[in-house]
């Protein structure tokens, strides 16, 4: 008989025969505390037909790859499931091994740093704060850039976790999923929050050296460029390291970032004076010898996977 799971970020559960109750609640088997996500939200049926899911009148609804879900709908290997802002994956597995998967499962929402982390954890491992957000599921409580924000905040703490775990293919598919949103948000107007774009850029830049694909570094230069941030001093560390590992790649992407920051920027601190200062440094090099030769990929070497936005 076939066997199922939920993949959610970097942790999976077991599907069991029956009903397995998706929600805020402690008593679900899978408790997400999203502020977004109804106490009982949703339920996955197994039996011999195979799997469904439905709705259980939650306020902000259930979607399979991208569709509202109206009545119980039939799950496939690889669809995926919304939930409030939370993106689950259903698979479909082999019998050997299922035992490594959990049952149950509850992540909590840090109220001081805002991510989440498993309940079973006493303190959160990013601040170690031990309070957990206690705010209602109200829909339309929190606009499209709060639920943006939410989203790309557990993305980058996916991503940091599989960096540190060297799965770089993870990590690559996850950056995906995390820059997708930023530029939905850059092209809506959206206010995007610069600590959370510093980390992702951080992350990203992770991302290119360890998979020696200068993507995410091209995006990282073009998204401080195309939202007219001026790059912290940890981002343009970064920065510093990809051009020196892919200085042909770099070089346009960086060129037009400091291009931009001369004719836009002003600085009102001396971290932004300081910044500005930094990349047109780091303008300088890639314009020498660092910056020489051929780029590795066709084209700019502009990323493929996000679109460029003026």
């Amino acid at each position: 008989m076939s066997r199922y799971r939920l993949r959610f970020l970097l942790q999976e559960f077991d599907l069991p025969r029956g009903i397995t109750l998706l929600g805020r609640s402690l008593d679900c088997h899978v408790t997400i505390e999203d502020p977004l996500v109804s106490r009982q939200h949703a339920r996955i049926i197994i039996d011999d037909a195979g799997a469904t899911v439905e709705d259980l009148g939650s306020r902000n609804g259930v979607k399979v790859n991208g569709v509202t879900v109206r009545a119980p709908t039939e799950l496939k290997d690889g669809d995926r499931l919304r939930i409030g802002t939370q993106d689950l994956v259903f698979c479909r597995v082999d019998p050997v091994g299922a035992a490594h998967a959990k049952t149950t499962g509850v992540l909590r929402l840090c109220a001081n740093c805002r991510l989440p982390y498993p309940r079973e954890m006493v303190a959160c491992p990013n601040c170690e704060g031990t309070e957990q957000t206690e705010e209602e599921t109200l829909s339309g409580r929190f606009g499209a850039d709060k639920q943006h924000s939410w989203s790309v905040q557990l993305l980058i703490e996916a991503l940091e976790k599989a960096l540190t775990l060297g799965r770089t293919p993870d990590a690559d598919r996850i950056i995906r999923r995390a820059t997708a949103q930023v530029e939905e948000m850059i092209a809506a107007g959206a206010v995007i929050d610069g600590p959370q774009l510093a980390s992702l850029a951080q992350a990203a830049a992770k991302t290119s050296l360890a998979s020696d694909d200068p993507t995410w570094g091209v995006w990282v230069a073009e998204v401080y460029r195309r939202s007219s941030r001026i790059p912290p001093g940890p981002v343009i560390d970064a920065l510093t390291d990809l051009a020196e590992k892919f200085g042909p790649d770099m070089k346009t992407p960086v060129l037009k970032l400091a291009d931009h920051l001369r004719a836009t920027a002003r600085a009102t601190t001396s971290d932004d004076a300081e910044g500005i200062a930094r990349v047109e440094h780091l303008r300088r090099l890639l314009s020498g010898p660092l910056g020489a030769g051929e780029p590795r990929g066709e084209g700019s070497g502009t990323p493929t996977s996000n679109p460029t936005l003026s």
